[in-house]
């Protein structure tokens, strides 16, 4: 379906072909969660679900936009940018144009469609698609030469200033920057990276998704950033070198418990082992290892569960459902929590019978469908057509 679909739609509303096609692939993490906004280390990767682009340049600063899934268009200018309530998607596409003038750089108006496959409110990251992809565009479209790194930085940008979600970079790196038979370890300080090799020729990634957005994320998910910010304020009397729990060994934390309300050190202390998780499952990877990777997937929902408490009912059935199976060898939530997905490494050969005893189990206990998306990994960010 996708691009051509796309392409054809173009073709439809403006009467003429794109001068460009662009991918921007959606992205799992298959593990180290909440650790991006502390500076820490993720894993995640590009997936072979997107979001898709047509579009051309215009002599104007008018904004001619499509959501071809939501059968729905709207009209900006670059002269008047702001938030859109009647079309809240065009948010996203209206940020990056926003950021990009503001990083010094002039813009002419585009016709644009975009379409793709990503679930929306799944936990895929179709927002950070839909920002990295639409950097691409108007970096091909106007020929602004900016470098990848900046790309990335900018579509984190216009989350952060326009849209107003006070998000990592993990997202938008994933999706620019991910390979086809790797994930990404990066560190989310530094942005220094590395490619683990993903030998997975038995296995699939499974994403069971509850069904449930619930309203706590964003709420929940600053209030989250704050209990670890004081967390380093407390460890800062300590040691004032420490920046972040990034800084922070198990042993130092726990020596120092004693310094904490009790909810701040469940919360520091999910992020701190986290970290080392991220690292312990790398050289799993990295030796072939896959049962014990699962193992790390399935302590780091433990603390996701428990001390970070940012799972619901809905996600810990499913990973429960998981345990017992032989064929299962790995399984978290995956995301900010209260909702979405879990993600789940399994033997190939057992998906489709795990898949339909799962559904029955889910809608029996929450009376609700259990919708599940088989991925691979994919590229980042390609321009298709030009």
């Amino acid at each position: 379906m996708y691009p051509s679909s796309v392409v054809e739609l173009f073709k439809e509303h403006f009467k003429a072909p794109p001068s460009l096609v662009v991918r921007a692939p959606g992205r799992v993490n298959l593990i180290g969660e909440h650790t991006d906004y502390n500076d820490g280390f993720v894993l995640p990767a590009a997936i072979d679900k997107a979001i898709y682009f047509a579009a051309s340049p215009r002599a104007d600063l008018v904004c001619r936009l499509v959501a071809q899934n939501l059968h729905d268009l709207c009209e900006i200018r670059l002269d008047r940018l702001e938030k859109n309530p009647s079309h809240p998607w065009a948010d996203y596409l209206a940020g990056v144009m926003s950021v990009v003038q503001k990083a010094g750089f002039d813009l002419r108006g585009v016709d644009l469609v975009f379409g793709g496959d990503i679930p929306v409110g799944s936990g895929l990251s179709s927002s950070a698609a839909l920002e990295a992809g639409m950097v691409r565009v108007l970096d091909q479209l106007f020929g602004l030469g900016l470098p990848v790194f900046e790309q990335i930085k900018l579509a984190k940008a216009a989350e952060n200033d326009f849209v107003g979600l006070n998000c990592g970079i993990m997202d938008m790196f994933a999706s620019v920057m991910g390979q086809s038979e790797a994930c990404l370890k990066l560190d989310c300080r530094s942005l220094a990276f590395d490619y683990i090799p993903f030998h997975a020729p038995d296995e699939a990634l499974i994403l069971n998704n509850t069904g449930v957005k619930h309203s706590l994320v964003e709420s929940e998910y600053n209030t989250r950033q704050q209990e670890c910010t004081e967390g380093v304020r407390l460890l800062q009397t300590v040691d004032p070198a420490i920046r972040n729990l990034r800084d922070v060994s198990p042993d130092l934390l726990e020596a120092e418990k004693k310094r904490f309300p009790e909810r701040v050190f469940r919360r520091c202390a999910y992020v701190v082992q986290e970290n080392r998780r991220v690292e312990m499952a790398c050289a799993a990877l990295k030796n072939d290892e896959l049962a014990r990777f699962g193992a790390f997937m399935y302590q780091s929902h433990e603390g996701l569960q428990h001390d970070y408490e940012v799972s619901c009912p809905e996600l810990d059935f499913l990973v429960d459902l998981t345990r017992h199976e032989p064929a299962v060898l790995g399984s978290r939530m995956m995301g900010g929590g209260f909702g979405g997905c879990t993600i789940n490494l399994v033997k190939s050969a057992a998906a489709d019978e795990l898949l339909e005893k799962w559904r029955r189990d889910y809608a029996r206990k929450f009376d609700r469908s259990l919708v599940s998306y088989r991925v691979q990994l994919s590229d980042g960010v390609r321009i298709l057509a030009v």
